[in-house]
C-alpha cells in the first residue's frame, strides 16, 4: 500500500513509526514530515493546510490511503476534497470536524443529544461575558471557542482573572479562535482521555491515556499541548471505559451521522471522571499529542488494517485491537519560552545515545542544518517515551532518555505520571482533582 500521511508534529512521527512497522505497506510520503520522520519513508514540502496540493500529492503518488495527523488539516476540509477525489482517507469531514474547530458548536451538540457535560454560556463580546460570569463560581473555566493549540484554555481562580481572561481571549490572543469565549461550569474530579475509531457507522473503543497539560510540576503554570502521558491509566477501569463509550462515543457518533456528517476516523474523547459518572469536557477529532505516542508503543496489532478499515467502512470486519502488557510513558521537552513564546535555533545533541531498548524519541518541532544539526524549531520539541514492564520501569526509562539530550534553555516536567504512583480508583475520586489539571 502507498500511504500518505498529513503532518509534522510528535503524533505524526508516532504514527509514521507505526506505519512503517506494517507488512501492508509499500510506500510511506509524509506531508511536510520532519527531521524525525524522514528516517521512515519520504518527506514532501507541502503544508497541512494546503488541500489542493495535498490531493494532488495524493494522486501524483496513487495513494491507496491518505492518513490526516493535525485538526487544522480537518479544519480545512481535506478529508473532503480526498472523498471527491476519490481517495480513501482516515480523517472527519469539516462539518464533523466541528466537534473540535468549535467549543461552542460542541457545547450546543451535547446539550442537544443529551451527552452530560457541564453548564455553558457563549459570548461574542467582553461585557456580556463578564456578565455571564454571574451564573459560575469560582475557579471559572474561560475557554477560546477555535482551534488554538490546546493553549486557549484558562482556569481562573478569582473573577478578576476570569474577566481578564476574556478580555485576553476576546482582544485578539488567539486570532480567529478567540472571535468567541465559552465560559463552562468547573467539574470536580479525574481527568481522561479515551480514543474510538468510527467508520461512519460501526465503531470502537482504541486505546485511553492520561496527560499533562500544565507547563511545570505540580500541575502549575499556563495550559500547554500537553507535557506528558502514560498508559495504562489506574484511573480505566473496565467500568469507566464502558460508560464512556455508551455514554459519550458511541452517542456523538450516531447523533453526528443523523446531523448529517457520518463520522470516519478517531474521536478523542476527554472528560471528567466525576463521582456522577463521566462528563464531556472536550473532543478532539484526532489522536491526541503526545497521547498518540505512548498509545502506538503499546498497541500490539498492525495499525494500517485499522485506518483502512475507518475509511472504506470496514471496521466490523476487524476484532478489537491487540495492546502490549507493558506500559508507556511520554516525557515531552519544550523550547524555552513555551508555550507563550517558544525560542527557536537552540542546538539538540545526544538524541542517539538516548536510544535503547524499549525507548524511542520522536520529533515535534525540530529542524536541521545541512550539515546535520538538529535544532529547535518548534514549542514541543522532543517526546521522549519508554516501555516498561511496569509504569515505575517505564518512566525510569524514560527519564533515564531525556537525561541523555542536551537542549540549551528547554525543559520537561519531573512529575509525569504523579497520578500513577498515587492511584485512586474511580469510585473514590479526590476532590481537589479538577478541571484544573487538564
Amino acid at each position: 500500500m502507498n500511504i500518505l500521511l498529513v503532518g509534522s508534529g510528535g503524533r505524526e512521527h508516532a504514527l509514521a513509526w507505526k506505519i512503517a512497522q506494517s507488512p501492508l505497506l509499500t510506500r510511506l510520503v509524509m506531508a511536510p514530515g520532519n527531521p524525525g520522520m524522514a528516517a521512515l519513508g519520504e518527506v514532501a514540502p507541502v503544508k497541512v493546510t494546503d488541500v489542493a496540493g495535498l490531493v494532488a500529492l495524493a494522486r501524483e503518488m496513487a495513494a491507496d490511503l491518505v492518513v490526516i495527523g493535525p485538526e487544522s488539516a480537518v479544519e480545512a476540509g481535506l478529508a473532503d476534497a480526498l472523498v471527491a477525489a476519490g481517495v480513501p482517507c482516515f480523517g472527519p469531514s469539516q462539518a464533523a470536524g466541528q466537534l473540535e474547530s468549535s467549543k461552542a458548536f460542541t457545547k450546543a451538540f451535547a446539550e442537544r443529544h443529551g451527552l452530560p457535560t457541564g453548564a455553558y454560556v457563549v459570548c461574542d463580546e467582553a461585557a456580556a461575558a463578564k456578565a455571564a460570569l454571574d451564573g459560575f463560581s469560582p475557579p471559572y473555566v474561560i475557554k477560546a471557542d477555535g482551534l488554538a493549540a490546546g493553549k486557549g484554555v484558562v482556569i481562573a481562580p478569582t473573577r478578576a482573572e476570569a474577566e481578564a481572561a476574556i478580555d485576553d481571549t476576546l482582544g485578539g490572543r488567539f486570532g480567529a479562535a478567540g472571535a468567541r469565549v465559552v465560559i463552562e461550569e468547573f467539574l470536580e474530579g479525574e481527568i481522561g482521555s479515551l480514543f474510538a475509531l468510527c467508520d461512519g457507522k460501526t465503531s470502537m473503543v482504541f486505546g485511553h491515556a492520561q496527560d499533562h497539560k500544565r507547563a511545570y510540576d505540580g500541575e502549575k503554570g499556563p495550559n500547554t499541548g500537553g507535557m506528558g502521558t502514560y498508559a495504562p491509566a489506574p484511573l480505566f477501569t473496565d467500568e469507566l471505559v464502558d460508560q464512556v463509550r455508551r455514554q459519550l462515543a458511541e452517542p456523538t457518533f450516531a447523533a453526528i451521522a443523523a446531523e448529517g456528517a457520518p463520522y470516519r476516523g478517531v474521536l478523542f474523547v476527554e472528560f471528567m471522571a466525576t463521582r456522577e459518572g463521566p462528563r464531556l469536557v472536550e473532543f478532539n477529532v484526532r489522536f491526541g499529542d503526545p497521547e498518540c505516542q505512548v498509545l502506538m508503543l503499546r498497541l500490539e496489532s498492525d495499525l494500517v488494517p485499522y485506518l483502512m478499515a475507518c475509511a472504506k467502512g470496514e471496521l466490523d470486519r476487524l476484532p478489537p485491537p491487540a495492546w502490549r502488557n507493558e506500559a508507556a510513558v511520554c516525557v515531552v521537552m519544550a523550547a524555552e519560552g513555551y508555550p507563550d513564546a517558544p525560542v527557536a535555533g537552540a542546538p539538540i545533541t545526544g538524541t542517539d545515545q538516548a536510544l535503547g531498548d524499549g525507548v524511542v524519541v520522536f520529533h515535534a518541532g525540530t529542524s536541521k542544518d545541512a550539515d546535520g544539526t538538529l535544532r529547535v524549531a518548534g514549542g514541543r520539541v522532543l517526546n521522549v517515551c519508554a516501555l516498561g514492564t511496569d509504569f515505575s520501569a517505564a518512566r525510569q526509562a524514560a527519564y533515564a532518555a531525556v537525561n541523555q539530550i542536551h537542549m540549551p534553555g528547554g525543559f520537561y516536567r519531573s512529575d509525569i505520571g504523579w497520578r500513577a504512583l498515587n492511584p485512586v480508583s474511580y469510585t473514590h475520586l479526590r476532590a481537589h482533582e479538577t478541571e484544573a489539571d487538564l
